[in-house]
């Protein structure tokens, strides 16, 4: 998307008129790859739901089911440190650890997990520490 809209920008010299329709095309492709890329999970989460919830007391089915949550909480994790690694290294492990990224990071699990405050106002909170600390 980034380079379609880099090719959209380049064409608009002399009048974005003319760039509306290439735009409009782009952006409908885009709706429908979204709409394509999440259509399926939604449907076998609302459809297979109630098929998995039926099996709730079969050893055949439920053992299975463990060992996918248990990957699929491994999966959570390797995702989780892989962000902790970018957000403290931001430009890789010679450069300077972020030291304020730790501070916020630490601030928002204290909220969360001690003080149970809600999630959009532990992020609106660190949006606000970190422009703070940007400025």
């Amino acid at each position: 998307m980034a380079w379609f809209f880099t090719k959209a920008a380049l064409l608009t010299f002399g009048g974005a008129y003319a760039v509306l329709p290439y735009v409009y095309q782009g952006a409908a492709a885009a709706t429908v790859v979204t709409f394509l890329t999440f259509l399926p999970s939604f449907l076998f989460v609302l459809l297979g739901g109630p098929l998995i919830e039926s099996t709730h007391g079969n050893l055949k089915f439920t053992a299975p089911l463990t060992g996918i949550t248990a990957a699929v909480v491994g999966v959570i994790v390797n995702l989780a440190l892989f962000f902790l690694v970018h957000v403290l290294w931001p430009q890789g492990y010679s450069a300077p650890f972020e030291w304020a990224s730790l501070v916020i990071g630490l601030v928002a699990a204290t909220a969360i997990f001690r003080f149970k405050v809600g999630v959009i106002p532990v992020i609106a909170g660190c949006a606000v520490l970190g422009l703070v600390w940007q400025l």
